[in-house]
């Protein structure tokens, strides 16, 4: 397993001290790619070469591909983690960072993209005007992330395929589009495997322990339901999302129902103006939850937020939670 991730991970990097033959992306006047793209066929005319991202997640699946050089540019807030530290920290330093908020029609128009990588709400919405369909009259194509696909399950639900098949799915297609299909194989066999090896030690059955997603809010916390990448991380993980019967991505729930289903393990989503330690130091001194088994034992682990939305950094947190999970199952 450890040579497959690493093959992955070297191809992913780009660095020229990996010991290997890189993958040339596809030449620019290479002949039209059509990809399925949230259930619809989208053929775009010619190879990329200034593609402009929004968010953390969506930007690493082009840095894990290679892909640093057909990047015009990405946009996204500063307070989704420390940079200094990922893989594709080359990424960030050679590819302008354009936004620290969302795109726009006028930094994408300003950077000349020739193609937006986002996913609704990950840059495209609604109420801002910028959409696939604005873009398209502008001349501009689109990809949208798998993870974000709308499918009518509600109003605010995303996704139409579990999480991990989304981010596969989504290497997979920017690899053809790219001309960078073994890179793409490379990286996606190296993460099946990864998570086949992290379930195979996962606690089973009933020794799994309960776990409930914390993102944010005082009064209502805002959590993942079973369609959001939190419910597979912690499930290839060896837990049990609290918030399974949620027929939802990310959404609200009431403190009653965490206290009632009393999880084992609480996961914050470590992100924005407030830190991973101030949003557990809330947790452990707010009354209602007193009595919830991971408050009373102190079992609070943080995960970034770019290991709970889709990104190449998956597999990595699904190992973390792993190894924290099977220390709690231990415990009885």
């Amino acid at each position: 397993m450890r040579t497959l991730l690493a093959a992955a991970l070297c191809l992913a990097a780009t660095a020229t001290g990996c010991g290997a033959t890189v993958e040339s992306a596809r030449d620019a006047r290479s002949p039209a790619v059509t990809l399925t793209n949230c259930g619809r066929e989208v053929t775009y005319d010619k190879v990329p070469e200034r593609v402009v991202t929004n968010d953390v997640g969506i930007t690493e699946l082009m840095f894990a591909l290679g892909l640093e050089d057909r990047m015009a540019g990405f946009a996204m807030p500063d307070d989704k983690g420390d940079l200094s530290r990922v893989p594709w920290k080359d990424g960030y330093d050679k590819v302008p960072w354009l936004s620290k908020d969302q795109l726009t029609k006028e930094n994408v128009l300003d950077a000349r993209a020739d193609l937006v990588v986002a996913g609704w709400n990950y840059g495209f919405r609604e109420d801002g005007g910028f959409t696939p369909d604005v873009l398209d009259k502008l001349g501009i194509p689109s990809y949208v992330l798998t993870e974000s696909c709308r499918n009518g399950r509600t109003k605010t639900s995303r996704g139409i395929m579990p999480p991990l098949d989304a981010l596969y799915t989504d290497l997979t297609n920017l690899g053809r589009l790219f001309g960078v299909e073994e890179r793409a194989a490379a990286l996606v066999d190296g993460f099946k495997e990864q998570i086949a090896g992290v379930r195979a030690k996962a606690p089973k059955g009933a020794g799994r322990p309960s776990v409930f997603l914390y993102d944010s809010g005082r009064d209502t916390p805002f959590t993942s339901g079973r369609y959001a990448a939190p419910e597979q991380i912690i499930t290839e993980a060896g837990g049990v999302n609290v918030m399974h019967g949620v027929a939802d991505s990310w959404t609200t729930a009431g403190w009653e129902t965490v206290v009632e289903r009393d999880p084992d393990v609480i996961v914050i989503c470590d992100y924005g103006d407030v830190s991973a330690e101030r949003k557990k130091q809330f947790l452990l001194s707010y009354a209602p939850l007193r009595d919830v088994s991971a408050i009373r034992h102190r079992r609070i682990v943080a995960l970034d937020y770019a290991d709970l939305v889709e990104s190449p950094r998956n597999p990595s947190a699904i190992a973390r939670l792993g190894a924290y999970l099977w220390t709690v199952a231990g415990q009885g």
